[in-house]
This record gives C-alpha cells, sequence and structure tokens, in this order.
C-alpha cells in the first residue's frame, strides 16, 4: 500500500497492483500529479531482470480498462507507466527496507545544522519514517525523519 498520495493514488494502488503482480511484476509506485494545466497518473514498476518498454506498455494497455470501468479520476489525465529507474526515489516503507546497506543521495528540504543540503552516504538502518545514513568511510552517522528530505535516492553512479 502506499504511505502517502491521497484518495486516488491509493484507488489507482488498489486497481494497478493485481494487474501488475499478475504480469509477473512489481508496483514500485503510483503518482497522479499536475503539471501546468495537464494530469499526469504515473505507475512505476520493476522487477528483477529490469523493466523494457515492452513492460511497460503491456501493463498500460492491462490498466486502460480497469482504470476506465473504476473511474477513481474524475479529470483528464495521461497515464504513463515506466521503471523507477537506476537512481530510483525511495519513498515508501518497503523502499527503505530494501536498500539498507545501499548507497544513497538526500537532499534536504531546508539546511539542517551540522549538515549540507545535499550529501551522500550508505543507508544504514530505517525505522518509523527514520533513516539512518552513514558516510562512505563509516566515521559519521546522520539519523533524519524522511519528512524533512527533498527526496531520497539510490545511488547507483558512484
Amino acid at each position: 500500500m502506499p504511505k502517502k498520495g491521497g484518495n486516488t493514488v491509493q484507488k489507482v494502488w488498489e486497481i494497478a497492483e493485481p494487474v501488475v503482480t499478475g504480469m509477473g511484476l512489481k508496483l514500485w509506485d503510483v503518482r497522479y500529479v499536475k503539471e501546468g494545466a495537464d494530469w499526469y497518473l504515473r505507475v512505476f514498476i520493476d522487477k528483477d531482470s529490469g523493466v523494457d518498454i515492452n513492460d511497460c506498455e503491456k501493463v498500460s494497455r492491462a490498466l486502460d480498462e480497469p482504470l476506465d470501468e473504476n473511474d477513481p479520476i474524475p479529470q483528464a489525465y495521461t497515464l504513463e507507466v515506466s521503471s523507477p529507474g537506476l537512481e530510483r526515489p525511495l519513498t515508501r516503507d518497503e523502499h527503505f527496507e530494501q536498500f539498507i546497506g545501499a548507497d544513497i543521495m538526500v537532499k534536504m528540504i531546508r539546511p539542517v545544522e551540522g549538515l549540507p543540503k545535499e550529501f551522500k552516504g550508505v543507508l544504514t538502518a530505517y525505522k518509523n519514517g527514520e533513516v539512518t545514513v552513514n558516510d562512505h568511510s563509516g566515521e559519521n552517522q546522520v539519523i533524519i525523519n524522511t519528512k524533512d528530505a527533498a527526496w531520497i535516492k539510490l545511488d547507483d553512479f558512484d
């Protein structure tokens, strides 16, 4: 289940998850955002061997009918299905739990005393919305609340 995002995301998640898992994929995230005058429903899918354009196309086609039938979104929108990418944002409890031990990048909403606004490190723990990050030397540790971060992403390009 999504951690946040409101009723629209929740409804779409409930529609999309059985479709996606039934295709042997994992539902990574659902976002419903307005950009300019347009609304976008973004469904992010994943699998161990990596997502390709064919997976995205199949999921998009498979979601068309159940989304039309259940009509969880009152206004016109564009459906986009994609991979979360290598530098995927970690947004849900299970994301953080899955990637303990991984290199991450963090951008804070506002500066926190003693921390640069953006920094990198190793995700060493996650509990109740708090992320523990060690610097790469292992000497410095910081605990931040995910609500204080603009984003936390995997860092696969070191």
